[in-house]
Protein backbone atom coordinates (compact mmCIF):
# COMPACT_ATOMS: atom_id res chain seq x y z
CA UNK A 1 0.00 0.00 0.00
CA UNK A 2 1.71 3.16 -0.95
CA UNK A 3 2.12 5.81 1.72
CA UNK A 4 -0.28 8.55 1.43
CA UNK A 5 1.71 12.26 -0.13
CA UNK A 6 1.96 14.69 2.32
CA UNK A 7 0.05 18.14 1.33
CA UNK A 8 2.95 20.66 0.59
CA UNK A 9 3.93 23.00 2.85
CA UNK A 10 2.31 25.90 3.57
CA UNK A 11 4.65 29.38 1.94
CA UNK A 12 4.84 30.87 5.15
CA UNK A 13 5.93 28.13 6.90
CA UNK A 14 8.81 27.32 4.41
CA UNK A 15 9.70 31.14 5.03
CA UNK A 16 10.12 30.16 8.32
CA UNK A 17 12.06 27.08 8.55
CA UNK A 18 15.02 29.04 6.23
CA UNK A 19 14.53 31.78 8.25
CA UNK A 20 15.12 29.44 11.93
CA UNK A 21 18.82 29.25 11.67
CA UNK A 22 19.50 33.28 11.03
CA UNK A 23 17.17 33.69 14.11
CA UNK A 24 19.11 31.02 16.32
CA UNK A 25 22.30 33.23 15.22
CA UNK A 26 20.65 36.39 16.31
CA UNK A 27 19.69 35.45 19.35
CA UNK A 28 23.37 33.97 20.31
CA UNK A 29 25.27 36.34 22.92
CA UNK A 30 28.40 35.96 21.05
CA UNK A 31 26.35 37.26 17.08
CA UNK A 32 27.26 40.82 17.28
CA UNK A 33 30.72 39.75 18.11
CA UNK A 34 30.95 37.36 15.31
CA UNK A 35 29.68 39.83 12.90
CA UNK A 36 31.78 42.70 13.92
CA UNK A 37 35.01 40.14 13.59
CA UNK A 38 33.60 39.23 9.94
CA UNK A 39 33.40 42.83 8.88
CA UNK A 40 36.73 43.92 10.32
CA UNK A 41 38.29 41.17 8.54
CA UNK A 42 36.60 42.52 5.04
CA UNK A 43 37.62 45.91 5.71
CA UNK A 44 41.11 44.98 6.40
CA UNK A 45 41.12 42.99 2.93
CA UNK A 46 39.33 45.79 1.27
CA UNK A 47 41.76 48.09 2.46
CA UNK A 48 45.10 46.30 1.30
CA UNK A 49 43.60 45.07 -2.06
CA UNK A 50 43.70 46.54 -5.70
CA UNK A 51 41.11 48.22 -4.90
CA UNK A 52 42.39 50.13 -1.58
CA UNK A 53 41.57 53.30 -3.43
CA UNK A 54 37.76 52.08 -4.11
CA UNK A 55 37.46 51.89 0.05
CA UNK A 56 39.05 55.75 0.35
CA UNK A 57 37.40 57.04 -1.67
CA UNK A 58 33.84 55.95 -0.49
CA UNK A 59 34.40 56.74 2.62
CA UNK A 60 35.32 60.22 1.87
CA UNK A 61 32.22 60.90 -0.57
CA UNK A 62 31.14 64.59 -0.06
CA UNK A 63 27.44 64.90 1.05
CA UNK A 64 25.36 67.89 1.62
CA UNK A 65 21.66 68.62 2.97
CA UNK A 66 20.13 71.70 2.01
CA UNK A 67 16.84 73.76 3.79
CA UNK A 68 16.39 76.67 1.97
CA UNK A 69 19.32 79.04 2.49
CA UNK A 70 20.80 76.74 4.92
CA UNK A 71 23.64 73.76 3.92
CA UNK A 72 25.20 71.35 5.61
CA UNK A 73 28.19 69.82 4.00
CA UNK A 74 29.65 66.49 5.65
CA UNK A 75 31.31 62.77 4.27
CA UNK A 76 30.04 59.49 4.46
CA UNK A 77 32.62 58.97 6.95
CA UNK A 78 31.36 61.42 9.68
CA UNK A 79 28.06 61.17 8.97
CA UNK A 80 28.29 57.56 10.09
CA UNK A 81 31.47 58.78 13.28
CA UNK A 82 28.69 61.51 13.91
CA UNK A 83 25.36 60.16 12.99
CA UNK A 84 24.77 56.90 13.16
CA UNK A 85 27.18 56.20 16.48
CA UNK A 86 24.80 58.64 18.31
CA UNK A 87 22.35 55.96 17.82
CA UNK A 88 24.61 53.38 19.59
CA UNK A 89 25.78 56.24 22.26
CA UNK A 90 21.74 56.64 23.03
CA UNK A 91 21.95 53.02 23.51
CA UNK A 92 24.79 52.69 25.42
CA UNK A 93 22.75 55.81 27.47
CA UNK A 94 19.53 53.27 27.83
CA UNK A 95 21.90 50.40 29.92
CA UNK A 96 23.89 52.73 31.29
CA UNK A 97 20.21 54.42 32.73
CA UNK A 98 18.52 50.45 33.48
CA UNK A 99 21.70 49.55 35.00
CA UNK A 100 21.85 52.11 37.65
CA UNK A 101 17.77 51.97 38.34
CA UNK A 102 17.36 48.49 38.52
CA UNK A 103 20.44 46.39 37.27
CA UNK A 104 24.17 45.90 39.43
CA UNK A 105 24.59 49.49 39.94
CA UNK A 106 21.61 50.25 42.14
CA UNK A 107 23.28 49.69 45.46
CA UNK A 108 26.69 51.36 46.70
CA UNK A 109 27.94 47.45 47.64
CA UNK A 110 26.79 45.86 44.51
CA UNK A 111 28.39 48.22 42.00
CA UNK A 112 31.22 49.31 44.38
CA UNK A 113 34.01 46.34 42.96
CA UNK A 114 33.24 46.59 39.05
CA UNK A 115 33.11 51.00 39.58
CA UNK A 116 36.43 50.39 40.98
CA UNK A 117 38.01 47.86 38.98
CA UNK A 118 36.79 50.07 35.78
CA UNK A 119 38.44 52.90 37.51
CA UNK A 120 41.51 51.42 36.97
CA UNK A 121 41.35 49.50 33.76
CA UNK A 122 40.91 53.44 32.79
CA UNK A 123 43.33 55.01 35.08
CA UNK A 124 46.48 52.62 34.44
CA UNK A 125 45.86 51.91 30.50
CA UNK A 126 45.92 55.94 30.10
CA UNK A 127 49.24 56.59 32.73
CA UNK A 128 51.15 53.98 30.56
CA UNK A 129 50.40 55.26 27.50
CA UNK A 130 51.40 58.50 28.53
CA UNK A 131 55.11 57.23 29.85
CA UNK A 132 55.32 55.55 26.32
CA UNK A 133 54.39 58.88 24.67
CA UNK A 134 55.60 61.62 26.69
CA UNK A 135 58.25 64.34 24.94
CA UNK A 136 56.89 61.69 21.46
CA UNK A 137 55.65 63.22 18.06
CA UNK A 138 53.55 66.10 18.28
CA UNK A 139 49.86 65.33 18.73
CA UNK A 140 50.72 61.98 19.99
CA UNK A 141 49.76 62.68 23.79
CA UNK A 142 46.54 63.25 22.73
CA UNK A 143 45.74 59.28 22.38
CA UNK A 144 45.63 58.62 26.13
CA UNK A 145 42.07 57.93 25.85
CA UNK A 146 42.39 55.20 23.29
CA UNK A 147 43.44 52.42 25.41
CA UNK A 148 40.75 53.35 28.34
CA UNK A 149 37.51 51.71 26.52
CA UNK A 150 36.81 48.15 26.43
CA UNK A 151 34.56 46.54 23.64
CA UNK A 152 31.23 44.84 25.75
CA UNK A 153 29.90 43.71 22.57
CA UNK A 154 32.98 41.83 22.38
CA UNK A 155 34.41 41.24 25.19
CA UNK A 156 31.39 39.38 26.36
CA UNK A 157 30.83 37.60 23.38
CA UNK A 158 34.09 36.11 24.25
CA UNK A 159 32.54 35.08 27.51
CA UNK A 160 29.85 33.65 25.80
CA UNK A 161 32.03 31.13 23.87
CA UNK A 162 32.54 29.65 27.12
CA UNK A 163 29.08 29.19 27.91
CA UNK A 164 27.24 27.76 31.19
CA UNK A 165 30.74 26.83 32.50
CA UNK A 166 31.40 30.70 33.27
CA UNK A 167 29.99 31.35 37.30
CA UNK A 168 27.02 33.55 36.78
CA UNK A 169 28.74 36.50 39.03
CA UNK A 170 31.52 36.88 36.27
CA UNK A 171 29.30 37.47 33.41
CA UNK A 172 27.64 39.82 35.86
CA UNK A 173 30.92 41.48 37.05
CA UNK A 174 31.93 41.84 33.46
CA UNK A 175 28.89 43.47 32.43
CA UNK A 176 28.32 45.95 34.79
CA UNK A 177 32.37 46.96 34.67
CA UNK A 178 32.08 47.22 30.94
CA UNK A 179 29.17 49.43 31.80
CA UNK A 180 30.99 51.84 34.02
CA UNK A 181 33.82 51.90 31.45
CA UNK A 182 31.02 53.22 29.13
CA UNK A 183 30.41 55.88 31.71
CA UNK A 184 34.00 56.73 31.69
CA UNK A 185 34.55 56.74 28.22
CA UNK A 186 31.40 58.96 27.98
CA UNK A 187 32.27 61.62 30.10
CA UNK A 188 36.10 61.24 28.36
CA UNK A 189 34.92 62.29 24.78
CA UNK A 190 32.71 65.19 26.19
CA UNK A 191 35.16 66.78 28.65
CA UNK A 192 38.50 66.02 26.79
CA UNK A 193 37.70 65.59 23.29
CA UNK A 194 35.80 68.38 22.43
CA UNK A 195 36.75 71.58 20.36
CA UNK A 196 35.50 75.37 21.00
CA UNK A 197 32.11 75.38 23.07
CA UNK A 198 29.74 77.69 21.44
CA UNK A 199 27.41 78.75 23.92
CA UNK A 200 24.46 79.59 21.96
CA UNK A 201 23.55 76.29 20.72
CA UNK A 202 24.78 74.81 24.20
CA UNK A 203 22.09 76.17 25.32
CA UNK A 204 19.74 75.74 23.19
CA UNK A 205 20.47 71.91 23.66
CA UNK A 206 19.89 72.12 27.23
CA UNK A 207 16.36 73.81 26.39
CA UNK A 208 15.62 70.56 24.50
CA UNK A 209 16.99 68.87 26.95
CA UNK A 210 14.53 69.95 29.42
CA UNK A 211 11.81 69.59 27.09
CA UNK A 212 12.37 66.23 26.76
CA UNK A 213 12.64 65.91 30.69
CA UNK A 214 9.09 67.41 31.14
CA UNK A 215 7.52 65.20 28.68
CA UNK A 216 8.80 62.47 30.42
CA UNK A 217 7.27 64.15 33.73
CA UNK A 218 4.12 64.75 31.74
CA UNK A 219 3.56 61.46 31.12
CA UNK A 220 4.23 60.82 27.20
CA UNK A 221 4.90 57.79 26.63
CA UNK A 222 5.57 58.06 22.36
CA UNK A 223 9.20 56.84 21.20
CA UNK A 224 8.39 59.40 17.91
CA UNK A 225 7.94 62.01 20.49
CA UNK A 226 11.58 61.45 21.60
CA UNK A 227 12.92 61.07 18.43
CA UNK A 228 11.76 63.98 17.53
CA UNK A 229 13.53 65.87 20.37
CA UNK A 230 16.89 63.99 19.90
CA UNK A 231 17.69 64.94 16.01
CA UNK A 232 17.25 68.32 16.96
CA UNK A 233 19.22 67.74 20.95
CA UNK A 234 21.68 66.15 18.06
CA UNK A 235 21.92 69.25 15.84
CA UNK A 236 22.16 71.38 19.16
CA UNK A 237 24.90 69.15 20.75
CA UNK A 238 27.04 68.85 16.85
CA UNK A 239 26.81 73.00 16.50
CA UNK A 240 27.43 73.40 20.32
CA UNK A 241 31.22 71.77 19.65
CA UNK A 242 30.80 68.83 21.83
CA UNK A 243 30.90 65.81 20.17
CA UNK A 244 27.76 64.90 18.72
CA UNK A 245 27.52 61.39 19.90
CA UNK A 246 27.10 62.90 23.52
CA UNK A 247 23.30 63.71 22.68
CA UNK A 248 22.75 60.15 22.62
CA UNK A 249 23.38 59.74 25.92
CA UNK A 250 22.26 62.86 27.56
CA UNK A 251 18.56 61.67 25.41
CA UNK A 252 18.66 58.25 27.21
CA UNK A 253 18.55 59.94 30.72
CA UNK A 254 15.30 61.43 29.93
CA UNK A 255 13.22 58.25 28.40
CA UNK A 256 10.87 56.95 30.97
CA UNK A 257 11.22 53.95 33.32
CA UNK A 258 7.21 54.00 34.58
CA UNK A 259 4.82 52.15 33.23
CA UNK A 260 1.05 53.30 32.43
CA UNK A 261 -0.33 50.20 33.67
CA UNK A 262 0.60 48.87 36.95
CA UNK A 263 0.60 44.72 37.48
CA UNK A 264 -3.24 44.34 39.12
CA UNK A 265 -4.65 46.51 36.49
CA UNK A 266 -2.74 45.12 33.74
CA UNK A 267 -4.26 41.45 34.68
CA UNK A 268 -7.36 42.60 35.28
CA UNK A 269 -8.09 43.80 31.55
CA UNK A 270 -6.00 41.51 30.12
CA UNK A 271 -8.36 38.71 31.33
CA UNK A 272 -11.13 40.80 29.97
CA UNK A 273 -9.96 41.62 26.82
CA UNK A 274 -9.26 37.29 26.19
CA UNK A 275 -12.18 36.77 26.82
CA UNK A 276 -13.71 39.18 24.39
CA UNK A 277 -11.30 37.22 22.22
CA UNK A 278 -12.49 34.12 23.12
CA UNK A 279 -16.34 34.75 22.54
CA UNK A 280 -14.87 36.46 18.71
CA UNK A 281 -13.15 33.04 17.98
CA UNK A 282 -16.42 30.98 19.12
CA UNK A 283 -18.51 32.76 16.39
CA UNK A 284 -15.80 32.18 13.61
CA UNK A 285 -15.79 29.03 14.68
CA UNK A 286 -19.80 28.55 14.14
CA UNK A 287 -20.73 30.51 11.63
CA UNK A 288 -19.52 29.80 8.27
CA UNK A 289 -20.12 33.65 7.14
CA UNK A 290 -17.73 34.92 9.37
CA UNK A 291 -13.68 34.50 8.81
CA UNK A 292 -11.08 35.90 10.56
CA UNK A 293 -10.71 38.79 8.31
CA UNK A 294 -14.80 40.15 8.42
CA UNK A 295 -14.77 39.28 12.62
CA UNK A 296 -14.37 43.00 14.21
CA UNK A 297 -14.71 41.60 17.45
CA UNK A 298 -11.41 39.74 16.75
CA UNK A 299 -9.71 42.45 15.52
CA UNK A 300 -10.64 44.74 18.45
CA UNK A 301 -9.48 41.93 20.88
CA UNK A 302 -6.29 41.98 19.67
CA UNK A 303 -5.97 45.47 19.76
CA UNK A 304 -6.86 46.31 22.99
CA UNK A 305 -4.32 43.40 24.10
CA UNK A 306 -1.51 45.17 22.02
CA UNK A 307 -2.64 48.58 23.80
CA UNK A 308 -2.34 46.89 27.18
CA UNK A 309 0.85 45.51 26.16
CA UNK A 310 2.85 48.64 25.78
CA UNK A 311 1.07 50.44 28.60
CA UNK A 312 2.63 47.53 31.11
CA UNK A 313 5.91 47.66 29.62
CA UNK A 314 8.56 50.70 30.21
CA UNK A 315 9.29 52.76 27.63
CA UNK A 316 13.13 52.34 28.06
CA UNK A 317 12.78 48.06 27.84
CA UNK A 318 10.71 48.85 24.90
CA UNK A 319 13.28 51.08 22.87
CA UNK A 320 16.28 49.38 24.38
CA UNK A 321 15.37 46.26 22.87
CA UNK A 322 14.07 47.19 19.52
CA UNK A 323 17.57 48.81 19.10
CA UNK A 324 19.59 46.14 20.09
CA UNK A 325 19.60 44.36 16.66
CA UNK A 326 19.58 47.44 14.64
CA UNK A 327 22.88 48.66 16.88
CA UNK A 328 24.53 45.18 16.81
CA UNK A 329 24.00 44.19 13.18
CA UNK A 330 23.82 47.23 11.50
CA UNK A 331 25.57 50.40 12.93
CA UNK A 332 28.48 49.01 14.61
CA UNK A 333 29.74 46.71 11.45
CA UNK A 334 29.06 49.76 9.43
CA UNK A 335 31.45 51.60 11.89
CA UNK A 336 34.11 49.07 11.76
CA UNK A 337 33.60 48.85 7.81
CA UNK A 338 34.55 52.42 7.29
CA UNK A 339 36.96 52.79 10.46
CA UNK A 340 39.19 49.49 10.64
CA UNK A 341 40.79 49.50 7.47
CA UNK A 342 44.02 49.93 7.51
CA UNK A 343 47.15 49.03 5.35
CA UNK A 344 49.07 46.22 6.68
CA UNK A 345 52.20 46.42 3.65
CA UNK A 346 55.21 45.71 5.31
CA UNK A 347 56.91 49.15 5.04
CA UNK A 348 53.28 50.47 7.40
CA UNK A 349 53.79 47.34 9.68
CA UNK A 350 57.32 47.79 10.12
CA UNK A 351 56.91 51.80 10.77
CA UNK A 352 53.69 51.05 13.16
CA UNK A 353 55.53 48.26 15.47
CA UNK A 354 58.38 50.72 16.31
CA UNK A 355 55.59 53.77 16.54
CA UNK A 356 54.91 55.28 20.30
CA UNK A 357 51.11 55.16 19.50
CA UNK A 358 51.11 52.00 18.68
CA UNK A 359 53.08 50.70 21.66
CA UNK A 360 51.54 52.56 24.29
CA UNK A 361 47.78 51.37 22.64
CA UNK A 362 49.08 48.00 22.61
CA UNK A 363 50.91 48.30 26.17
CA UNK A 364 47.76 50.41 27.83
CA UNK A 365 45.13 47.51 26.33
CA UNK A 366 47.20 44.32 26.94
CA UNK A 367 48.92 45.16 30.12
CA UNK A 368 47.23 48.20 31.56
CA UNK A 369 43.73 46.79 31.68
CA UNK A 370 44.27 43.58 33.61
CA UNK A 371 46.96 45.60 35.64
CA UNK A 372 44.14 47.87 36.20
CA UNK A 373 41.22 45.92 37.14
CA UNK A 374 42.92 43.18 38.95
CA UNK A 375 45.00 45.88 40.94
CA UNK A 376 41.92 48.02 42.14
CA UNK A 377 39.98 44.81 42.44
CA UNK A 378 42.49 43.64 45.03
CA UNK A 379 42.68 47.30 46.79
CA UNK A 380 38.49 47.52 47.22
CA UNK A 381 38.64 43.60 48.20
CA UNK A 382 41.45 43.81 50.94
CA UNK A 383 39.72 47.23 52.01
CA UNK A 384 36.32 45.92 52.88
CA UNK A 385 34.74 47.96 50.02
CA UNK A 386 33.42 44.69 47.68
CA UNK A 387 33.84 41.15 47.98
CA UNK A 388 34.31 38.72 45.02
CA UNK A 389 31.46 37.93 43.39
CA UNK A 390 29.77 34.02 44.30
CA UNK A 391 32.01 31.33 42.66
CA UNK A 392 34.55 33.66 41.03
CA UNK A 393 38.18 33.35 41.72
CA UNK A 394 40.84 35.57 41.28
CA UNK A 395 42.32 33.68 38.32
CA UNK A 396 38.37 33.72 36.46
CA UNK A 397 39.03 37.69 37.30
CA UNK A 398 42.08 37.84 35.94
CA UNK A 399 40.73 36.71 32.71
CA UNK A 400 37.81 39.19 32.86
CA UNK A 401 40.63 41.63 33.41
CA UNK A 402 41.98 40.30 30.29
CA UNK A 403 39.25 40.70 28.35
CA UNK A 404 38.99 44.29 29.45
CA UNK A 405 41.87 45.06 27.03
CA UNK A 406 39.54 44.23 24.38
CA UNK A 407 38.87 47.53 22.79
CA UNK A 408 37.74 47.94 19.29
CA UNK A 409 34.54 49.94 18.68
CA UNK A 410 34.67 52.57 21.27
CA UNK A 411 39.05 52.54 21.32
CA UNK A 412 38.63 53.08 17.45
CA UNK A 413 36.31 56.02 18.00
CA UNK A 414 38.26 57.65 20.85
CA UNK A 415 41.62 57.33 18.31
CA UNK A 416 39.27 59.22 15.23
CA UNK A 417 38.75 62.12 17.75
CA UNK A 418 42.25 62.27 19.11
CA UNK A 419 44.63 62.20 16.37
CA UNK A 420 44.06 64.57 13.64
CA UNK A 421 47.29 63.41 11.59
CA UNK A 422 46.67 59.99 9.13
CA UNK A 423 49.81 58.58 10.06
CA UNK A 424 49.41 58.70 14.03
CA UNK A 425 45.75 57.58 13.55
CA UNK A 426 46.46 54.30 11.30
CA UNK A 427 49.34 53.40 14.36
CA UNK A 428 46.25 53.52 16.64
CA UNK A 429 44.27 51.33 14.85
CA UNK A 430 46.57 48.83 14.45
CA UNK A 431 47.50 49.08 18.06
CA UNK A 432 43.65 49.09 18.70
CA UNK A 433 43.40 45.74 16.07
CA UNK A 434 46.39 44.20 17.43
CA UNK A 435 45.67 44.67 21.17
CA UNK A 436 42.03 43.59 20.95
CA UNK A 437 42.97 40.34 18.95
CA UNK A 438 45.75 39.11 21.83
CA UNK A 439 43.15 40.14 24.72
CA UNK A 440 40.35 37.96 23.08
CA UNK A 441 42.61 35.00 22.78
CA UNK A 442 44.29 35.16 26.00
CA UNK A 443 41.21 35.80 27.96
CA UNK A 444 39.21 33.07 26.37
CA UNK A 445 42.12 30.85 27.05
CA UNK A 446 43.04 31.87 30.76
CA UNK A 447 39.16 31.60 31.12
CA UNK A 448 39.04 27.95 29.73
CA UNK A 449 41.61 26.80 31.74
CA UNK A 450 40.10 27.75 35.20
CA UNK A 451 36.20 27.35 35.01
CA UNK A 452 34.47 24.27 34.42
Amino acid sequence: MRAPVPPPAAPERIVDSLLEPFRQFAGIASAGGIVLLAVTAVALAWANSPWAASYHHLWEMPLALSVGTLTVRSTLHHLINDGLMAVFFFLVGLEIKRETLAGELQTLRGAALPMVAALGGMVVPALLYEMVNVGGAAGAAAGWGVPMATDIAFALGVLALLGDRVPVGLKVFLAALAIVDDIGAVLVIALFYTGGVQWGALGAAAVLLLLAAGANRAGVRRPWAYGLIGIALWVAVLLSGVHATVAGVLLAMTIPVRTRIDEPAFLASARHTLTEFDAAAEVTASDPQTTVLSNTAHHTALEELETLTELAQPPLIRIEHSLHAVVAFGIMPLFALANAGVTLSGAAVRGALSHPVMLGVLLGLVVGKPLGIIGFSWVAIRLRMASLPNGVTWPMLAGAGVLGGIGFTMALFIAGLAFADASLLEAAKLGVIAASSVAGVSGWLLLRSRVR
